[in-house]
């Protein structure tokens, strides 16, 4: 049983979540064009750019995410957008919870990734019992490079004159941040992901058809 099961929530109610966060984010990147806060537009075109990715897979290479993977994607981008307007700020668990959520969509991503080329490849076989290990590695391999950007695209607008899209509050927030992402790539690990198994076999025959 997946979670979406579990609470209840339709494949029809899961895609219409995710349109409903999809105009929040339209509405984030309007309102900041209007306001002239680049920052602001910044994160709502590119969590909104973010979430058409699944659409665009589906029509060029004929392969559709399950709604669930899909909202899910969404509620992670949409978590960090709508944070910046002032959660992260009112609420010292918000980013905690963000940074969880997405941690998750990356260790499963990561995991989709591999194990789609280990299927393709009939040279690299890898231990079920090794695969967790991977999952967390590749999680906080991501982190460290998302904490420099968070520090770059803090320091840059700066420069420039202009509103970070994102903000980094100092080393004791990397720490968290840091410490939330791997419990989201312990979660994937432990249990979530068979969530991505039919991701895995969508790389694996995109590897195959690069080989062809």
């Amino acid at each position: 049983m997946t979670v979406t099961d579990a609470i209840g929530l339709s494949q029809r109610r899961q895609r219409l979540l995710t349109r409903l966060l999809q105009v929040v984010l339209a509405g984030i990147c309007l309102v900041g064009l209007i306001t002239l806060r680049l920052g602001m537009a910044v994160n709502g075109a590119f969590g909104l750019t973010l979430t058409l990715i699944p659409a665009a897979i589906r029509r060029e290479y004929e392969y559709t995410m399950s709604p669930a993977l899909v909202l899910w994607i969404t509620i992670a981008v949409s978590l960090h957008s709508v944070g910046s307007l002032g959660p992260y700020s009112w609420f010292s668990w918000f980013d905690s919870v963000t940074h969880t959520v997405s941690a998750t969509l990356v260790a499963g991503l990561g995991y989709a990734t591999f194990r789609g080329f280990e299927l393709h490849s009939e040279e690299l076989h890898v231990p079920a019992s090794f695969r967790p290990v991977f999952i967390v590695v590749f999680v906080l391999a991501v982190s460290v490079v998302w904490e420099l950007l968070e520090f770059a695209s803090g320091q840059v607008p700066q420069l420039l004159g202009i509103e970070a899209p994102l903000v980094v509050y100092g080393v004791d927030d990397i720490v968290t941040d840091m410490l939330f992402n791997t419990i989201g790539g312990l979660i994937v690990a432990v249990g979530g992901s068979g969530y991505f198994v039919p991701l895995a076999g969508f790389f694996r025959r995109r590897f195959g058809s690069r080989n062809s």
